[in-house]
């Protein structure tokens, strides 16, 4: 098929008329790699690809011409525009890897006049986005504030986590842990890894029966009810009300009360102190980089001398890219999230005088993680789909397949830090080498 690129100004001159297929070939770079088709009969990509879209209706074409890119297919995906084929819509992996060499850019204006030729200028006035999508960030600041202030964190949060209990349940497993799993090896099952994990952080932070932990941004609370079990007095913090109603039941039902205590609560505004050890597993995340001091310093307020604390979060592989989540990340799945490298990390806790005693990546662990909430989703596809409609379910499935695809191409990383609180002497309160298992 002869492209609209190659023949733009053809069309400008004879008013031609684009068909769909030919629409969607001038937004990207180079050739279609999956077979498309859409509504008007049109098609373009390899006649035998094992994966296909299919464009729909007109919605569909304006959710991809007014946002090309991964927000704009996202959109059209997530409202029922956009169909996949060759691949199950809670686990769409294998299609995204086929289509993710794949480069969208903006139409030019010539480009843009062709194609309200062909579509017609009131197909192209913007349309509502599916409602699973948040405000950008520019209309945040003005109805929740500032970034991460207290009120826009918890609105973030609520966004991201209280979609529903039994839903995260069908997504994460018995564990209900929603941050990456530490594998011996492949062959081991996801329960198996997160409890692996938990084992790693427990061990790192030296924890005995008597020890205080803080564990902030705890989720459902799965490293305070492995720290408890094991003697360990725990606090843990999240701004989610339905996790934390679900931890403090779990706490409850097995007997755990008089040693851990999950409150619904922004971690700033715990109070106590003097901490043997602190925890904080995928919370770096929301906090926002310019507020990495801030938060170190916290973590740092909260220990005794000579305690120690865990940062377990994802990560960019380097530290010179934009801190910023893409598009879809940021309306539909964390909102405010950012993203820096490990190194940034540890540079901001030496800088406010906590010893960094070691890091390890985790990346292939977290790749591993979603490929089995992936398979959960998809094994528990009819009913998540009975519990959070079609929309949710799919900014899921589309969400965690894109994110395993990121681990495995190095796009993002996951990094433990482990340190430790100097006191005025500086003295070393730890064992010459690792005490932990690895």
């Amino acid at each position: 098929m002869t492209t609209f690129k190659d023949r733009s100004d053809v069309f400008a001159e004879l008013g031609s008329k684009l068909s769909i297929a030919e629409i969607f070939e001038t937004l990207i770079n180079g050739p279609v790699p999956i077979r498309l088709t859409a509504y008007d009969g049109s098609a373009t990509g390899p006649e035998d690809s094992e994966f296909g879209l299919h464009i729909k209706n007109p919605r569909g074409v304006n959710y991809i011409v007014n946002a090309p890119g991964d927000l704009g297919m996202a959109r059209a995906y997530i409202a029922g525009d956009l169909e996949i084929s060759g691949a199950h819509p809670g686990d769409p992996y294998e299609i995204l890897r086929a289509m993710a060499n794949m480069k969208f850019h903006r139409p030019t204006a010539l480009q843009l006049v062709v194609i309200a030729r062909s579509l017609g200028w009131d197909r192209l006035k913007p349309v509502a986005p599916p409602p699973q999508e948040t405000l950008p960030r520019w209309r945040r600041i003005a109805l929740e504030g500032l970034r991460h202030s207290k009120t826009r964190d918890a609105e973030a949060i609520h966004h991201h986590y209280d979609v529903s209990n039994t839903f995260y349940e069908y997504v994460l497993g018995p564990s209900m842990t929603y941050t990456c799993a530490a594998y011996e090896d492949e062959s081991w099952s996801l329960e198996q890894a997160q409890e692996n994990k938990y084992r790693l952080v427990f061990e790192k932070l030296n924890l005995k029966p008597g020890d205080r932990l803080l564990d902030i941004g705890c989720g459902w609370g799965g490293m305070v009810r492995y720290a408890a079990h094991r003697g360990v007095k725990v606090i843990g913090a999240t701004l989610s009300a339905e996790q934390a109603d679900w931890a403090q039941r779990k706490i409850v039902e097995e007997g755990l009360s008089e040693l851990a205590e999950v409150r619904h609560s922004d971690y700033r505004d715990v109070r106590e102190g003097d901490f043997d050890a602190v925890s904080s597993i995928g919370l770096t995340e929301h906090i926002g980089v310019q507020n990495y001091p801030a938060y170190f310093e916290f973590i740092k307020s909260k220990l005794r001398d000579g305690g120690l604390f865990l940062n377990h979060s994802i990560t960019r592989p380097d530290n010179r890219h934009t801190t910023k989540a893409g598009d879809f990340i940021d309306r539909y799945v964390f909102p405010d999230g950012e993203l820096a490298g490990s190194g940034r990390i540890i540079s901001e806790i030496q800088n406010i005088g906590l010893e960094v005693l070691h890091e390890e990546n985790l990346r292939k662990h977290y790749a591993l993680t979603l490929a089995e909430w992936c398979d959960n989703l998809v094994k528990n596809w009819d009913a998540a789909l009975d519990e959070v409609g079609e929309g949710t379910a799919k900014v899921w499935g589309l969400y965690m397949a894109g994110c395993q695809l990121g681990f495995e191409r190095n796009v993002v990383q996951l990094h433990q830090v482990l340190g430790v609180k100097l006191d005025a002497q500086s003295t070393w309160t730890v064992p010459l080498r690792p005490w932990w298992k690895a």
